[in-house]
């Protein structure tokens, strides 16, 4: 099979798409298809890969891929290459990474036009929460996480207590949690904090970790990816995703799972899928039930351990390969 798949952004950017579209290719190429991928995202060309890219594509380059292609995978929607597929009548099967909608949660005039626009295609919801915001029928297949780089690392000692992973940026509320931190020192509770990532508001949360008094809990990782941030969740017991919006999915939860990590989650949105039975949620933006879901953690061992135990179940599911082999069987029933 002839596969072209589009990722406006891709490898070297650093991102969730991006590392679902690497995996997917890799994945897809692996199993023996042949596979091209277009992106707007500059760089040079990817070592030692088993696939072709294309940067930033002419549109007469774009209608020379499509032509050659038997199926057309768009990794989230986008109109610049989406509208001269649906001329060209090419299969094309659609994954839906986040909403759509506006970052207010209007619809805008181009969500609007993609609204149109998936009638004449396969549409993918990454999650069951997703899948509810597309009309009509949609599969749901979860994003996969990179089960090579994220697992139990052998002789890693787990003797750190809570980690954040997340672009530094109000949406990930960081800070709701600096001030459920502060909440936990009225049960005599005094975990360690690790934050990783850089973002526009690190220097308000510095701000906040001394003006709250913390400096001696948290400390402030900077970026990690790959194979140090895996020895990082690693040494970890639980980590939080407190986010104040609706997240689609969440691969870091997948990540920190494989990883040993019980974790504690917001439960708007797909997170709560990613999380499954391997830790606790609560309400967005309500630090005191994030405070009881940490307490219930921290006192209690036996709690983390039995979370633990559901993880290798739950990850299944989403493997590279799993996810891989469940696109591939929906792509050869579109051409069937």
């Amino acid at each position: 099979m002839k596969i072209l798949l589009s990722s406006y952004l891709f490898h070297p950017s650093v991102g969730g798409i991006e590392s679902v579209s690497k995996i997917l290719v890799e994945e897809f190429a692996t199993a023996g298809n042949e596979v091209h991928i277009i992106t707007q995202t500059p760089g040079d060309h990817v070592r030692e890969a088993n696939y072709r890219v294309s940067r930033r594509p002419s549109i007469a380059k774009l209608i020379g891929l499509l032509r050659w292609s038997d199926l057309f995978f768009q990794n989230n929607i986008s109109l610049r290459s989406l509208l001269p597929a649906l001329v060209l009548r090419k299969p094309t099967l659609v994954a839906h990474q986040t909403w759509l909608k506006n970052a207010r949660g209007g619809v805008g005039w181009n969500n609007l036009i993609k609204r149109a626009a998936l009638r004449s295609v396969t549409n993918v919801a990454i999650s069951k929460a997703v899948a509810d915001g597309i009309s009509g029928h949609s599969f749901v297949i979860g994003n996969p996480y990179n089960d090579r780089v994220f697992r139990l690392i052998p002789g890693v000692t787990r003797d750190e207590d809570i980690v954040f992973v997340g672009r530094l940026v109000s949406d990930k509320g960081a800070d709701l949690f600096l001030h459920a931190l502060k909440l936990l020192q009225n049960d005599n509770l005094l975990p360690n904090l690790t934050i990783i990532g850089t973002g526009p508001e690190e220097q308000n949360l510095r701000r906040l970790t001394t003006e709250l008094a913390l400096d001696r809990q948290v400390s402030f990782a900077g970026q990690k990816s790959g194979a140090v941030l895996a020895e990082v969740l690693n040494r970890h017991r639980v980590l939080v995703v407190p986010s104040r919006w609706a997240e689609p999915f969440g691969i870091v939860a997948l990540e920190g799972i494989a990883c040993g990590c019980v974790v504690v989650g917001s439960e708007k949105g797909g997170l709560k899928e990613a999380i499954g039975p391997c830790g606790l949620t609560f309400e967005n933006e309500n630090v005191p039930a994030l405070v009881e879901q940490l307490k219930r953690l921290l006192k209690d061992p036996n709690l983390q351990t039995s979370l633990r135990q559901q993880a290798a179940e739950h990850l299944a599911k989403f493997r590279a390969d799993a996810v891989a082999s469940a696109y591939l069987r929906l792509m050869r029933k579109m051409l069937a």
